[in-house]
């Protein structure tokens, strides 16, 4: 099983916490450092939070960290263009030398884009820009050198490009695709997505049961897509120490834990082997203190190894 960690600091995190946490994550042996990509954090309301772009931080870290994959859950399709994506990804990607993944969805976080005047469309027309971006950034990346790629759609447009982004991997990066919807997400997963992200649903095997299902539906052989859940976890090497931690993250970090683990190592890897059970191949741990290193120590030296 692939353990990875996934940051969504409650005040904002500096680039240098991140560069911190995502090397002692490579150190503690994660496969992988993810972030969210948000402009708000946990509580909205709360003004300590500052902060930082996704895509321009996972670049730095590209080339501060040697091994550990790279990437975002979930980029949301509103903040950027497709093409200005594809091109922002595959400099990511040949930065750290072929370990970037993007992970993408709708967005959903209406407050955000409200605070930075980002346009936030209806629900429908957020999948149906969704579902053109995923055709526009796999056409811009896969496309062959000397021919010419152009996308028609009813919200984005693309007209004969024919300089395309280079990304390290060939033919082009992981993408992960995520969401208990039941419908629109994982038939757009099943088009374009290597990853399945069943998000906090990975105890419930109907998310991932309806995934394979609409795999073999739309012609996708599901054992060709992994499948991945997000856990939120506070550990501790005892329960009291697991709480003390969960308690310093305030009332809205003991909402998230709420459907999360709040508990030894021995209770994360009892919740991941769960997992596992209904299919999943790779889990995020999902933490909210930018600063707390030892945290990710703690994982790594006593749950990590016990689900490789």
């Amino acid at each position: 099983m692939k353990v990875r960690i996934l940051l969504e600091p409650r005040y904002g995190a500096t680039y240098d916490e991140l560069a911190a946490m995502a090397k002692t994550a490579e150190e503690a042996g994660f496969d992988a450092f993810f972030r969210s990509d948000h402009y708000l954090g946990i509580d909205a309301d709360d003004t300590r939070l500052v902060p930082t772009d996704s895509w321009t931080t996972i670049a730095g870290l590209a080339r501060e960290t040697s091994r550990v994959r790279l990437g975002t859950l979930m980029t949301a399709a509103t903040f950027r263009h497709p093409g200005q994506l594809a091109v922002v990804v595959a400099s990511a990607d040949a930065m750290s030398g072929g370990r970037v993944e993007l992970g993408i969805g709708t967005g959903w976080y209406e407050r955000e884009h409200q605070y930075f005047g980002i346009p936030f469309p209806p629900r429908k027309e957020r999948f149906d820009r969704l579902e053109e971006a995923l055709a526009i950034i796999t056409g811009l990346w896969t496309t062959p050198p000397g021919e010419r790629f152009s996308f028609e759609g009813r919200h984005w447009r693309v007209e004969g490009c024919a300089n395309f982004p280079l990304p390290a991997q060939r033919a082009r990066p992981r993408i992960i695709v995520g969401g208990a919807g039941p419908r629109r997400t994982p038939r757009i997963a099943a088009r374009y997505a290597d990853e399945f992200n069943a998000a906090l649903s990975g105890s419930d095997s109907g998310v991932i049961d309806n995934f394979r299902r609409t795999c073999e539906e739309v012609g996708r052989d599901p054992a060709t897509v992994a499948i991945s859940t997000v856990v939120p976890v506070s550990c501790g090497r005892t329960k009291k120490e697991a709480e003390a931690r969960r308690d310093r993250l305030g009332d809205a970090g003991r909402r998230l834990l709420s459907a999360g683990v709040v508990g030894t190592p021995a209770d994360v890897v009892s919740r991941a082997e769960a997992s596992r059970e209904l299919g999943a191949d790779v889990i995020y741990f999902h933490v909210y203190d930018g600063q707390d290193l030892e945290h990710v120590r703690l994982l790594g030296a006593e749950v990590v190894p016990a689900l490789r």
